[in-house]
Formats: C-alpha cells, structure tokens, sequence
C-alpha cells in the first residue's frame, strides 16, 4: 500500500486514498514532494488537523483528476451532472436531448457513465473521511474542543455522501471508519435499508450532538448542527418510507414509521426554532451572487465565489453551468430543459417561475400576435418572454422556425424551448465567455430552508397536525408571491443591482449599441424582476389545493399533491427533487398525472411532453454500476435491473 500524503494547497485538498472503487487503479495523484508532507503530520496540532479535514471537504467539489493512464479518477461534473440526472429528470420537469434523453424516459442502465461517475466519486469522498477519521481518533496532539468539531464535520460530510448514495441506488456497501477500498475490495451491500439507514442517521445524529449552530472559525461551508439535523430528519424520513411505501421486499412496519416520522419532525422543528434560519425576502434572487450564504442557505456548495476571474485550469469554472443551461442560440450546449407541464402549474402572481426560467418568443403565447390562442392565457410573463431579463439577452436571433419561437425544438431531440435562470444568470454564455470572461458564480443548492419547511410539513401532515403542515405552505407560498418584498423594494434594488450593472460595464453593452437581437442594456436602476407583490392575491393552500387536486385527477391525498407541488415549484433544478417525491410516495401520481402517457406528432407546435413509456416505480432506485460489479462480486444488483451488467468497459 502507497504512503498516504497530506497536500497543501490553497484550495480544498488533501489525504488521498488509493482506491476508488474496487480494486480500482492503484495510482496516486502526482504531485511533486515539496507540495507534500507525510499523514503522520496531519494530527501534529490543531492547525494541520484543520488542514487535513480540507481533502474531505475537496469531494464536495467537481474534481478532474486523473491517474498514470489519463484516466478519470474522481468526477469532473460532480454538482451538476450525475446530480441532476438522477435527482431531477426522471421527474420529467427538466429535460435533456441527444444521448442524454434517456434520462427521462427510465432508459438508463448500469452501464450509464453519469452512474459511474457520481459512485466513484461519492464513495473516494467517503474513503477519505473514514481515513480522517482513524487518524483523529488516534490523535493525541489536538485540542479535545477542536477534535470534538473536527469528527463531527468527518462524520457530516461521511453522511453526506452516504445520503446520496443511498437515496440514488438504494442499498449500497457501508465502509465502516478505517475501511477503504484498498483494505475492504469486495464488500456487499447493507442487508436490509433499515441496516443502512441505522449507519447514516447515527452519523447525522452525532454530528448534531458535536457541532454548532455557527460553523467553525465563523468559516462559511463547514457543516453545522443545522445541517446535521436537516439531513437527520431526511434520514428519519426515507427509513419510513421503506417501511411503508417503498419497502421493496423490506417488511412493512406502520407504527415504526410513524415513530420515525415524529423523529423527523422533531429534528426540523429544531431548525426553524433555532432563529439560525430564515427565508430570503425575494425568491428571485437566491441564485444572484449578492446572495452568497444567504440567510436561507443550510448546505450550499458556492462556485467562484468573489470576483476573480476564474481560469480553464480552475475546476470550479471548469464545472460550467452557464454553457450546460443556456439556450442554445445563445451559445449553450443543451443539457438542461424545464417542461411546459411545469410551466403551467403555477398560479398568477408566483414568482418562483419568473426566477426560475425564461421561455421562447413562442407565437402562440404572445398575446400581442394575432394567433394568440386563448386557452393559454395566464402562461404570459413579460420579464421572461424571449430574453434572459438577468443579461438582457435575447433569446436567440433567427426567424419564426428556430429554436426559440416554437414550443419544442429539435435538438438532436424534442426540446421544451425554456431554460433555467438558476444556472444562466450570472455569466452571459455568449459575450466574452471564451476567453478572460471565464466567470460563473453559482450556489448549488443541496438544503435550504424550504427543504426544511416542506419536510416539516409532510411530517405534520402524516402525524394529524393538519393546521401546522398549511401553515408552513402558507408562508412558503406567502414568500412566493413576493409579500416579503413589500416594503424593502429599494433595500432589495441596493442590494442586488450592484451586479447586473456591473456586468453591463465588463461585457460593453452600457453604449447604446444594438448587436443584440435589437435590445441594448444601459445601467438600471430597478431589478430584473421587479421587486413587490404588485398587490397579488395568495389563495389558502388548502383551498387552492383541494381544488387543484380534483381538476387534475390526481389519486394521492391532497395535503401530498400540495407538498409535492410545491417542491415542484420551489426546487426545480436543484438535485431534491426526485428524492424528495419518491421518498413521499408521490413520483408515480406524478408522472402519470402530469405527464400523461400519450403520442403528440407535432410537438413544436404543441406544448405537451410526448411520454410514450410506462413509468415503474422501481426504476427510481438506480442500478449499481456494471464496473462496480465486476470488480466487486458481493455487491448485488437493484431487483428492476437484473441482468443489465452490460455497457461500461473498465
């Protein structure tokens, strides 16, 4: 077995392990030996151990390393892609084209490299946290107060990237602390999800029991309690349901479930009583840089923070958002789509779609063209209509058949022509992005307050405390249509403009030069998306969703149908949502419901998504990757996918 090296470097980095993935190449990151010093230092003193924690906190990142052979070793999408394949397109409300269709229509196999990819990575994170953790408990030179929030932060981040396996794969191997897959090459997965569920919670609920509501030396990023107990009663949640709706051949257990569920709850009540927490006044802004660790903010990876440009040899610009999500006319690749299906379920006046999209100059939703068609009044958002509103662009600059003035659109595939304002607001994927303009600075959300609030609710709901679990959509839904904002809309303009004015000046588009489609931008004095509610009425949730639940048919209950709803609205393009449904029991309501099977020929033409497959619940947990079986014969295959080991090569 190689040496272990503790790197220094001023981005997250250090202990490397050996071992991937079963028996995986045995070659080690190159570095040259005066960047390095030997693993016994790490735990010399409070300081080195610090330093040490980095190369676990390196994994949350997008990391393009490769061995000897110029193979990948870890995954250099990591935030982005294997994360919204599993965590949102099988939902069918984002959408993808060419090979990456496959992802929403349950065509994805375990030869799937996106699978692969996220595994590898995942599981070196964890590698490299139960090598942290052997040495810390061994270290006799820390600071007990120091040692206590370091193996609290291990064991959060060891959680993390459990959680995320667990909720992509279903059962999946434990590497227990001082395991790796050097010294445990063939290990087989947790019996029963109770088994591996118990190993994640007792993680999450000891980093909890270590750790404070404050992060460590006040550095943003570090796992805190709030973490901990947010993704606790996750845990608490998902162990219920494979109790109950998703036992998969696990027996059934009500009334453990319901125990867990006041677990859960408890742990989220913590949260929102702990004054630690609270929503941002603007929805639309939550993904502008001025929003960096913003209030709301539990678990965010935050990429090229600040103001450097960043460089093609910098992995955090090298994961780049704004050419996966922006419009193809525009200079984008195409990965990411959202669905009219989820266009069309918000109510006037919520502004989580305004902040979330931007759609085609599509014809028959102009209510100023003479073809207007009346059946999709209410769909018409000026702001978004044919302009990224954020960069003032337009989107795209052909006739009446491309890309952005239809409904759908070939790209290799059908495309829906809306695109994600989440992703492509902060960096234009046109002007001056090829070359010193490399500069994306994106939060990726993983938990937020919402998350916490909905989760809250769904606990609440299934418990008999009906009045609670309105209450806290009622506020969610009270923020959406901007109330919060009433009253602050010049501290808001302050706050935020500062930037899109900014960005104006750097791009050159302040001089009235009209290059652009036509529209110049010119320094504002009022956001994108104006601030204020503009006097919007927000109906009762309860009411506004017995009624919705009843128009569209739906089977579930419908406190379920309103707290899916709204995380349909709410998370879009952030990787809970998937899991979020499945582990409510709600993804098949949801697609057959919402994407109801049936076979539309001229979809450019039509809004509607062609789904021509019939959905199966058992998909939604992922199949094991064929390199990790083979490499790994104790590691058995997810019962919807027996006999597709077929595809990847090693």
């Amino acid at each position: 077995m190689k040496t272990k090296y503790f790197i220094f470097g001023t981005a997250l980095c250090g202990v490397m392990t050996v071992g991937l993935t079963s028996c995986d190449n045995d070659e080690f990151l190159n570095v040259d030996q005066y960047d390095v010093i030997a693993s016994d230092a790490m735990f010399e003193n409070d300081a080195n151990a610090k330093k040490g924690l980095n190369g676990v906190y390196d994994m949350m990142f997008p990391n393009d390393a490769k061995d000897a052979g110029n193979n990948d070793l870890y995954d250099g999408d990591w935030g982005f892609k294997p994360n919204l394949f599993t965590g949102c397109h099988p939902t069918i409300d984002t959408q993808a084209t060419g090979w990456d269709k496959n992802w929403n229509v349950q065509a994805w196999n375990a030869g799937s490299t996106e699978l692969l990819a996220g595994w590898r990575h995942v599981y070196a994170g964890i590698c490299r946290a139960n090598d942290y953790l052997d040495g810390l408990n061994a270290a006799e030179k820390v600071t007990p107060k120091v040692k206590q929030k370091l193996e609290g932060e291990a064991r959060a981040l060891r959680a993390f990237f459990y959680h995320w396996l667990a909720t992509t794969f279903g059962r999946v191997p434990m590497l227990a602390t001082g395991e790796n897959y050097s010294n445990t090459p063939e290990k087989a997965r947790a019996a029963t999800y109770t088994e591996m569920w118990d190993f994640i919670i007792e993680d999450f609920k000891a980093a909890a029991d270590l750790l404070d509501w404050t992060p460590m030396d006040l550095q943003y990023g570090r796992a805190t309690k709030g973490m901990a107990l947010t993704y606790l009663g996750d845990c608490y949640m998902w162990k219920a349901y494979r109790l109950t709706d998703g036992a998969n051949g696990q027996q059934t257990d009500e009334a453990q479930a319901r125990q867990l569920y006041q677990q859960a709850a408890e742990c989220f009540k913590k949260v929102l009583d702990s004054g630690t927490y609270k929503l941002n006044e603007s929805f639309t802004t939550l993904w502008d840089p001025a929003s960096a660790w913003g209030p709301e903010a539990i678990w965010v990876e935050q990429l090229d923070e600040g103001t450097n440009w960043g460089q093609w040899g910098d992995i955090t610009s090298k994961l780049m958002l704004k050419w996966y999500t922006a419009c193809p006319e525009n200079g984008g690749w195409g990965s990411l789509y959202l669905s009219w299906e989820w266009y069309s379920c918000y109510e006037k006046g919520d502004k989580r779609r305004v902040g979330s999209c931007y759609t085609g100059a599509v014809p028959q939703i102009n209510p100023n063209d003479p073809a207007y068609d009346p059946k999709y009044e209410g769909w018409y958002e000026p702001a978004i209509y044919g302009v990224n509103p954020y960069l003032q662009e337009v989107l795209g600059k052909g006739g009446a058949g491309t890309a952005t003035k239809q409904f759908h659109f070939n790209n290799g595939e059908w495309a829906p022509a809306i695109w994600s304002s989440k992703m492509w607001r902060t960096a234009s994927a046109d002007y001056k992005a090829w070359g010193d303009g490399h500069w994306s600075p994106t939060p990726i959300y993983w938990k937020r307050l919402p998350n916490v609030m909905l989760d809250y609710a769904e606990c609440c709901f299934r418990l008999g405390n009906d009045a609670e679990g309105w209450n806290q959509i009622n506020i969610l839904r009270n923020r959406a249509f901007g109330k919060l904002e009433d009253g602050k809309e010049d501290e808001l303009t302050q706050k935020y403009m500062p930037y899109y004015n900014s960005f104006a000046n750097w791009v050159g588009r302040t001089d009235g030069s009209t290059d652009n489609g036509g529209l110049f931008l010119k320094n504002r004095d009022e956001y994108p998306i104006p601030f204020g509610s503009n006097g919007a009425v927000v109906e009762d949730a309860q009411t506004y969703y017995t009624k919705y639940a009843k128009e569209k048919g739906f089977k579930s209950d419908v406190w379920k149908v309103a707290v899916n709803t709204e995380r349909r609205k709410e998370f879009n393009c952030e990787w809970c949502l998937r899991p979020d449904m499945q582990k409510s029991g709600f993804m098949a309501d949801h697609v057959t419901t919402n994407y109801p099977k049936q076979n539309i020929e001229n979809l450019k033409d039509v809004p509607w998504t062609n789904r021509d497959y019939e959905y199966n619940d058992l998909k939604m947990d992922m199949p094991i990757p064929s390199v990790e079986r083979r490499r790994n014969p104790l590691c058995d295959q997810n019962p919807a996918y027996a006999g597709d080991d077929e595809g990847e090569e090693e």
